[in-house]
């Protein structure tokens, strides 16, 4: 009998017991519909102190389905987690199951905490070009750097995102919070963490970007998704 390596042991018990990994990519199977969608994030992936179902990827998934796009969205978000740890759970993340698209959703703990741009950008390159070279569809989502950290580490941030789509050739989704940030109603008492009404203005403004490419990457070509028409969302 084969034992995993006890780095690897503890990481996967301790998250167990705090209940932080919350990565559905185990449960996809043969029956699951044609398009598999990954979310890798941090809390706001994850769904921090909402149901399962009420977190980003249970809405998407749904809002997918409604309107006719044969998608599971799973949910790879881990709280607290930064643009390291997301490189580092990377290939655990994403499973051995067919892949269409993942959606990056990484940096916030890191501009939070501080941490050096060049890091964050370093470890975001590293995930695109891992994801790309397994030929899976990326859309990165952006963050912005908030104000307490000064307003040039402010302006070299919230530049990560778009010059890395643009260098990679990747969609990008500008923020993902749009709509959400500094919206008393639609937030958790801290103030960061969206409620699930939150997560459904969210899912509401992505779900566009989210078919768009989709379609443009080939992705909607060989299901019977009649909605999956660039042209409804141009």
């Amino acid at each position: 009998m084969q034992f995993l390596p006890y780095k690897v042991f503890m990481f996967v018990f301790a998250a167990l017991v705090s209940g932080a990994w919350t990565s559905d990519f185990a449960r996809a199977d043969s029956h699951s519909p044609s398009i598999r969608i990954v979310g890798l994030g941090d809390s706001l992936m994850a769904g921090y102190q909402i149901g399962r179902d009420e977190a980003f990827p249970a809405q998407l998934q749904k809002a997918l389905q409604d309107i006719g796009v044969p998608a599971t969205v799973e949910n790879a978000g881990v709280s607290g987690d930064t643009s390291s740890g997301g490189l580092a759970r990377l290939e655990w993340s994403l499973g051995t199951n067919p892949l269409n698209m993942v959606i990056v959703e990484l940096g916030a703990n890191d501009a939070l905490r501080g941490i050096p741009v060049d890091v964050t950008k370093a470890n975001l390159e590293k995930i695109v070009g891992a994801l790309k070279a397994k030929n899976a569809t990326v859309l990165l989502t952006g963050m912005l750097a908030p104000p307490n950290m000064g307003e040039d580490y402010g302006k070299q941030f919230d530049v990560i995102y778009p010059e890395l789509a643009a260098k990679d050739d990747i969609a990008l989704y500008p923020f993902f919070l749009d709509g959400v940030a500094a919206q008393p109603k639609l937030n958790l008492a801290d103030g960061i963490h969206p409620t699930p009404e939150g997560v459904a203005v969210i899912v509401e403004r992505i779900l566009p970007k989210v078919v768009k490419t989709l379609v443009e990457a080939g992705h909607c070509g060989t299901v019977e998704a009649p909605v999956c028409d660039a042209a409804v969302f141009n």
